[in-house]
């Protein structure tokens, strides 16, 4: 079944929360009036690509995801984008064309922890460039990808862009293991 561009567009800025979210932030979000975004989330629930894990809030299912075009995560795809030694398909992160950083992510883990030291400015050449999506999406991470895409359509940088990607990727990595059957720890 396809669905309307507006009901898309909602469940994509669901995509884009790693928590419940109330109809009235998508509204505001995709700049469409609340009664018209609320009555198109009910509808997407009602065919099941929403849910209401809470009263007054709501996030995309599965099948939401599938809809989207995003494929289930297998346990052994989560383990390898967590913890594999990606040595062939490495990030290389760069500040500018031909100028090189001493900075590598072989794995989701450790392009968390190269995102915490990175100079911003690296940051935002990588996302203005597509860098990362396609680097997402080279190792496997659908969703991840169509993520940064959304992220990235918001036009962010500096700090604020850091934090928000940062954030995705701490809260995809939390998803994986779960997935990978990984205990999860958080501070």
């Amino acid at each position: 079944m396809s669905l309307s561009p507006v009901k898309f567009e909602i469940l994509e800025n669901m995509l884009l929360h790693d928590k419940p979210v109330k109809p009235i932030q998508v509204s505001k979000e995709i700049g469409k009036k609340f009664p018209s975004v609320m009555m198109h989330i009910i509808g997407l629930a009602k065919m099941g690509y929403a849910t209401s894990p809470e009263k007054g809030y709501y996030t995309i299912t599965v099948e939401g995801k599938k809809t989207l075009g995003l494929p289930e995560v297998t346990k052994q795809l989560a383990r390898t984008l967590l913890v594999g030694e990606l040595h062939d398909k490495a990030f290389h992160f760069y500040l500018d064309l031909d100028k090189p950083l001493d900075a590598k992510a072989y794995n989701l883990q450790t392009f968390n922890a190269q995102l915490k030291r990175i100079q911003v400015e690296s940051i935002d050449f990588h996302m203005k460039r597509g860098d990362f999506e396609a680097w997402f999406g080279g190792i496997g991470d659908l969703e991840l990808a169509k993520r940064t895409v959304l992220l990235k359509n918001k036009n962010l940088d500096g700090e604020v862009l850091r934090r928000r990607l940062q954030m995705m990727t701490v809260n995809r990595c939390i998803a994986l293991a779960k997935i990978a059957g990984y205990t999860v720890v958080t501070k």
